[in-house]
């Protein structure tokens, strides 16, 4: 891209000079049960609680915050949006990259998470496996 003298600016001076963020600071998923989401949290990521209170419980997944937020506190945050409930059927799937998909099948077996598919090769080149936390937010793990 050409400033007004003429003079290209390299592509990162374009990124870092837009008003938009380079990453994704937090993601709000929103749950039925916040004590029983929390605690497969807990259990199969084993990730650091870093804030609660009645209505919400936050994991750092390293640089990004996943927010667990009451589904009775949803609308006040999306208005006029409408949260949609439950049982409407997945809408998004998170991805965690890891380097061995089987190994990672048995971890979470052993941690009692059931597998909705998987692992299996994708045709286009890495093998996955799926997994829901109990508010029917889906995980993928892949590699």
């Amino acid at each position: 891209m050409a400033d007004a003298s003429g003079a290209v600016e390299s592509q990162d001076t374009v990124r870092s000079a837009g008003p938009w963020p380079r990453g994704i600071g937090a993601v709000t998923l929103f749950v039925e049960d916040l004590t029983t989401t929390k605690d497969f949290y807990e259990a199969v990521f084993g990730l650091p609680l870093i804030f609660e209170d009645d209505v919400s419980a936050v994991f750092k997944f390293e640089n990004t915050l996943i927010n667990l937020l009451n589904v009775s506190e949803a609308p006040e945050l999306i208005r006029p949006a409408a949260v949609a409930s439950a049982d409407s059927g997945a809408r998004m799937q998170f991805t965690i990259e890891v380097d061995d998909v089987d190994a990672m099948c048995a971890e979470l077996s052993r941690r009692g998470v059931e597998l909705l598919n998987g692992p299996m090769d994708r045709p286009w080149g890495i093998r996955t496996a799926c997994f829901r936390d109990p508010a029917g937010n889906i995980w993928e793990i892949a590699h």
